[in-house]
Parts: structure tokens; C-alpha cells; sequence
């Protein structure tokens, strides 16, 4: 279960001193071993770049990662100290910005791995899911393994550029910050970015690493851009997230490469990683059209 207004970084756990800005306010919670439920207020971070009564993709997807993670106990056992491996939400239409129903279920209990799903709608609209989730949680040894380091971008330093007023706009643009190491907000193609959150997922607790590569997971369509989101809408139908280790830290870089077909179908594959290597990927289906 996730413990309130507690932050853990590596060893060292303290209660946090200060209330940040979070994307969602938590009116109220509830649940057992086996299922989770909770209603969220949206906050206009959480605003996305298509319109502003909507929202962007990434914090929702995270609600509802955090949602699976409050699952487990004696009767319905979820590995200890699981890691939320592979994580596929679909998008069925557009999130508003405005009270959120969540409830998570766990299906398969177990202590080696254990799979659980989560459905997000608007408080207004309780029978119309908007998104839904799949999680596989997948028990971590508790000694490392011997393994090669994978590769880690460049840090950010005095050539790396931020997005400008304009290029996206909306909450959750300036709720994280975008160092772009490689490639550019100006110019289409692949790009990297170190990002750091800027506020809370929510007002209650400090996102883990986990929740902070699902927040922005789904800006890898955004920051490898192939064509002017002026001109053209390219918005996903899902996300699959897969983990094999959690970031630590408060930076997660993300590689993103975009590929659009004339006929209005594309695809974006973004690298996760932290300081310490790679992490993880996403992958997202595009729809695309004039707009």
C-alpha cells in the first residue's frame, strides 16, 4: 500500500517538509487487498496540448499505475516490493479535466508475479470508461544481479533547450521540465530529454520512480514530433510501458522516434532511462489527420 506524505529515495525515507503543487487533489480513497478505489480532482496541470478542457495522457496513465500499487495484502498477495513491469492503458476518448473515478482490481494474487487492472472515468459520466489499464507486478530479487550498464545520454548542460512558449502550451508542459539533450522542439525528428517533475501526481505522497516514467511516457510521440502539431493531430490510442528496473533519482531521460505513414496510421518507441542506465520503453499507436 502507498503510505501517505513519505518519500523514499535509495535508503533514505523522511517525511515530506513541504506541500508541492500535484496534478490531482485526492477527495477519497478506499479498497482492501483486492481492489482499490478513489476519486481525484484534476488540477489544470494536468492540461494537455490539444485543448483545454482536456487532458494529456501522461498523468492519467499514472493515476492509474498508482491505483494497481495500493493493491495487496494477506488475503490477496501482490509480490513484495513489486515492480509494475508492463503496463498497457488504452485510450478509448479523451480525458477531461475534471473529477476522476478510479478503481483498480487484482485478478491474479502471487508472490512471484501477480496482474491487475485499473479503469479511470468522469465522475459526471461513471458508466463511460475513458481509459483502462493492464499491470503485470513482478517480484525484484533482493540481491542485484551482475549485469553490463546499458548507455546514458549526455547530461543536460548550457546546449540543452527547453520548449517555448507556444510550441506545445497547456498545464503538464510547464508541470515537468524537458532538457533536450539531442534534437530540438523546432526542428521534426528523434529527440532526447532529461525531465523533472514539478509537481506531485498527487497532493497526499511523492511519485515513485515508477509513476514519474508513467507521467511522462506519453510525451515520446511529443518530443520526437515529425510534423508541426499546428498543422497536424497525432494522438495515441494507447500506451505499453515495460520496466525492468525502477528510476531512481529525480531525473528520467526518455530517446523518443516517431514514425507517421501517409495514410494516417503511426508509431512512436521511446527509451526510459535514468542516471544510472536505461530502464525501460513505451510504445504508442497513432492516430494522425489534418487539423
Amino acid at each position: 500500500m502507498v503510505t501517505p506524505r513519505i518519500t523514499s529515495e535509495g535508503s533514505d525515507t523522511r517525511l515530506r517538509q513541504v506541500q508541492r503543487p500535484s496534478f490531482y487533489v485526492v477527495a477519497e480513497e478506499s479498497g482492501d487487498d483486492s481492489m482499490a478505489d478513489g476519486t481525484y480532482r484534476s488540477t489544470p496541470h494536468t492540461v494537455g496540448p490539444w485543448s483545454p478542457d482536456l487532458q494529456h495522457a501522461g498523468p492519467p496513465t499514472a493515476l492509474l499505475m498508482r491505483a494497481v500499487q495500493r493493491l495487496g495484502g494477506p488475503s490477496a498477495p501482490v509480490p513484495p516490493n513489486a515492480l509494475p513491469a508492463r503496463l498497457t492503458a488504452e485510450i478509448f476518448r479523451p480525458v477531461p479535466v475534471a473529477d476522476l473515478l478510479v478503481r483498480a482490481r487484482l485478478h491474479r494474487p502471487g508472490r512471484r508475479v501477480a496482474w491487475a487492472s485499473a479503469e479511470l472515468v468522469a465522475a459526471a459520466e461513471p458508466s463511460q470508461p475513458i481509459m483502462r489499464a493492464q499491470v503485470w507486478l513482478v517480484r525484484r530479487t533482493d540481491e542485484p544481479l551482475d549485469l553490463p550498464s546499458t548507455p546514458v545520454p549526455r547530461a543536460p548542460g548550457a546546449g540543452s533547450t527547453q520548449p517555448t512558449p507556444g510550441t506545445w502550451g497547456g498545464g503538464y508542459l510547464t508541470a515537468v521540465t524537458w532538457e533536450l539533450t539531442d534534437g530540438s522542439f523546432a526542428d521534426p525528428g528523434p529527440a532526447t530529454t532529461w525531465t523533472r517533475l514539478l509537481v506531485d501526481l498527487v497532493d497526499t505522497e511523492t511519485p515513485t520512480g515508477a509513476q514519474h516514467a508513467a507521467i511522462v511516457a506519453d510525451a515520446g510521440s511529443g518530443i520526437s514530433a515529425v510534423a508541426d502539431p499546428s498543422e497536424l493531430v497525432f494522438v495515441n490510442t494507447e500506451l505499453t510501458i515495460h520496466l525492468y528496473r525502477e528510476p531512481t533519482g529525480e531525473a528520467v531521460w526518455m530517446a523518443g522516434r516517431t514514425t507517421l505513414d501517409p495514410l494516417g496510421i503511426g508509431h512512436a518507441h521511446t527509451r526510459l532511462g535514468d542516471a544510472h542506465g536505461e530502464v525501460g520503453a513505451a510504445n504508442q499507436t497513432l492516430f494522425v489527420e489534418p487539423r
